[in-house]
């Protein structure tokens, strides 16, 4: 029998590995958080602007890729429909209820991913996920209890349902981890792309004003684009729930752009709830990394 030993250099580059994949998250969270922001001066249905920004953002994935290569395994195909599914079912929900009933009940994504990286990856979730998960559902109570409505049954449902294909979406991309999972984004995004501009050929034709040129390259360039290759980096460092977790930091990041941008002070309670979030996370992410490199 052989026993693998890790030396030195090894043992440094599994730990820049996993330090890199969880900084590359906490990157990929903080694009993501800019959407709201520049979604808000965009005067056009949403449909338009998730057809658009996916359209915009899979030439900056295509550019990088060069050459990509799709071979339609069910791990890259059931990616690209999870998250374009994602994508699509948070733009409904944010219309048919409540922005904050919409992202709170989309971020229950964490434990669904727990335990289907249990059962589908054999990718065990420890006590810090767990500990972190009651802290972060305590936060982002807080976070949004200022703007939780009853909003209407079925946008909270299909928020829900957008939560769940989020976390096979992180599944789905764990699969490729020795692979090239961002492919799987680039058809999601065409598909997108595909869905949202033919809703919106049967739809008033949108104002195209430089502000909203602007918004729509912001978020099609950077807000998905940039992160879709962050977190494809991140993807194959850590494992899906670690991703997950961390990505809930993403609407911390909201009333900052929000501060900066309009001068609106957050309230007590989303401060708060933004640094129980963040400390969770933080926590979590420390001890998980440590336990990689032990």
């Amino acid at each position: 029998m052989i026993i693998p030993v890790l030396n030195a250099g090894s043992l440094q580059r599994l730990r820049a590995s996993t330090h890199f994949g969880i900084l590359a998250m906490v990157a990929t969270a903080f694009l993501w958080s800019i959407a709201g922001l520049f979604i808000k001066v965009i005067d056009w249905h949403p449909f338009a602007i998730a057809g658009m920004r996916s359209l915009i953002s899979s030439l900056v994935v295509l550019a990088w890729l060069r050459r990509p290569h799709i071979h339609w395994s069910p791990a890259q195909v059931g990616a690209a429909l999870t998250q374009a599914g994602t994508m699509l079912l948070f733009v409904v929900a944010n219309k048919t209820t409540t922005a904050a009933n919409a992202i709170l009940l989309q971020y229950v994504g964490p434990v669904f991913t727990a335990i289907l990286g249990a059962w589908l990856l054999k990718e065990r979730t420890r006590w810090e996920h767990w500990a972190a998960f009651a802290f972060v559902g305590a936060g982002m109570a807080l976070l949004f209890m200022d703007k939780l409505g009853g909003g209407r049954l079925l946008g909270n449902i299909l928020a829900l349902l957008s939560g769940l294909l989020f976390s096979f979406y992180y599944i789905f991309m764990r699969m490729q981890k020795d692979g090239s999972p961002l492919e799987s984004i680039l058809l999601a995004h065409w598909l997108t792309a595909a869905i949202g501009l033919g809703v919106a050929l049967f739809l008033p034709w949108p104002a195209v004003t430089w502000k909203a040129a602007g918004a729509i390259a912001m978020l099609g360039i950077f807000q998905v684009g940039v992160a879709a290759i962050l977190f494809t980096a991140a993807i194959r460092r850590v494992t899906a729930v670690t991703a997950n977790l961390i990505a809930v930091i993403e609407p911390v990041f909201n009333p900052l752009w929000v501060f900066l941008a309009l001068g609106e002070k957050p309230g007590a309670h989303a401060i708060i709830g933004g640094a129980i979030i963040i400390a969770a996370v933080t926590g979590a992410s420390v001890v998980s990394a440590r336990r990689a490199t032990a």
